[in-house]
């Protein structure tokens, strides 16, 4: 529904594109309506008000009369029936061969009575509130890490691979291979992290999930004695954690992963040895404009975006007739978001979502 004021807006810029020279249809189309609906409008040549919302509307022809509805009421202010929902109400009626109203009446009747309200002792249920955003504008800033399991040969024994992903960069920081998942060995593998990073002046925001060993005393004691800011996902929410879940997919997905297992922690230790070095060396990453990890870290990658766009440029020049539009967009991915707010990409067109 279309207030008039803004009905009155639309075609006072529909009039002045037809004045321009514009055709109707696609004046109308730009401001998201169709052409039949600006000649209603201005039916007449006069501006006309919605008049959906003063237009007399009949009851419902099954509408509960109102007799059945205080019969409802009646009911349920019965001794009886005073602490049952209408779910256990209305079969117990039919068991007497009564009928009044459906179940979804029920609830109806007594929410416009105001006499539907939570009762017990448990808490009332609550929308769950988004985890706090956090934008990274350069590496070291954003860290997120998670715990995933690896196979070895024998059914239910697995290894346990730890592994920190820098936000921004995609660069993997820090990695370990265990026999269990443990918080003591999370918070040393942070250790590391953060002294071969150099950041220890200025640690970074380490998001996590909510696992024993993230929230345990262990960890979280090894985080605050190192200044890093925690950040942690939903419970059962795995979407707050998608740098982690991604990077876990692309382990798991890789040609030579032994999805059969691994014989002993050693070889699984070299496996993810030569997975991080190609990782972070090698592989050219979509979401950061197809360079690879370490040189968005070392912030090369300017330089070679750059040179990418004058190849394109240079192509563009040679045959503009096999090019409809602009060329790719090589510009530097800015800001990189975890957990982005609703409109964290409204000012931002070239931030990077998750």
């Amino acid at each position: 529904m279309i207030s008039t004021p803004d009905r009155r807006h639309a075609v006072e810029l529909i009039d002045e594109a037809l004045s321009n020279g514009a055709r109707l249809e696609p004046a109308c189309r730009e401001l998201g309506i169709t052409a039949r609906t600006y000649q209603r409008w201005t039916n007449g040549g006069l501006l006309k008000a919605d008049q959906r919302p003063e237009t007399p509307r009949l009851p419902p022809a099954n509408k509960l009369s109102p007799e059945e509805r205080k019969s409802v009421l009646n009911v349920c202010h019965q001794p009886e029936y005073a602490g049952l929902p209408p779910g256990q109400i209305v079969p117990k009626l039919a068991d007497q061969g009564v009928y009044i109203a459906s179940e979804s009446s029920f609830y109806r009747v007594l929410h416009e009575a105001d006499e539907q309200h939570h009762r017990g002792r448990s808490r009332k249920p609550q929308a769950s509130t988004p985890p706090k955003g956090y934008c990274a504008t350069g590496p070291n800033q954003v860290w997120s890490w998670d715990i995933t399991y690896l196979p070895t040969f024998i059914r239910g024994i697995f290894f346990y691979l730890y592994m920190i992903v820098d936000v921004f960069s995609r660069k993997i920081v820090g990695w370990e291979v265990h026999t269990q998942e443990s918080g003591y060995n999370a918070g040393i593998l942070v250790h590391k992290a953060i002294l071969s990073e150099g950041c220890m002046s200025s640690p970074p925001v380490l998001h996590q999930d909510n696992g024993a060993p993230q929230k345990g005393f262990t960890l979280r004691a090894k985080l605050e004695a190192l200044g890093v800011t925690t950040s942690y996902s939903r419970p059962h929410v795995s979407d707050d954690n998608p740098y982690s879940e991604a990077l876990f997919r692309t382990v798991k997905y890789r040609p030579d992963y032994p999805y059969r297992g691994f014989e002993n922690i050693n070889d699984a230790r070299d496996w993810v040895h030569q997975f991080v070095r190609w990782y972070n060396h090698d592989h050219q990453h979509s979401a950061i404009r197809f360079v690879t990890p370490c040189q968005r870290h070392d912030r090369k990658e300017h330089e070679i975006l750059a040179a990418r766009r004058l190849v394109y440029e240079e192509a563009k020049a040679r045959h503009p007739e096999r090019w409809s539009g602009n060329i790719r967009n090589w510009e530097p991915i800015a800001e990189v978001w975890l957990n982005p707010p609703a409109d964290a990409y409204k000012q931002q067109p070239s931030a990077q979502a998750a």
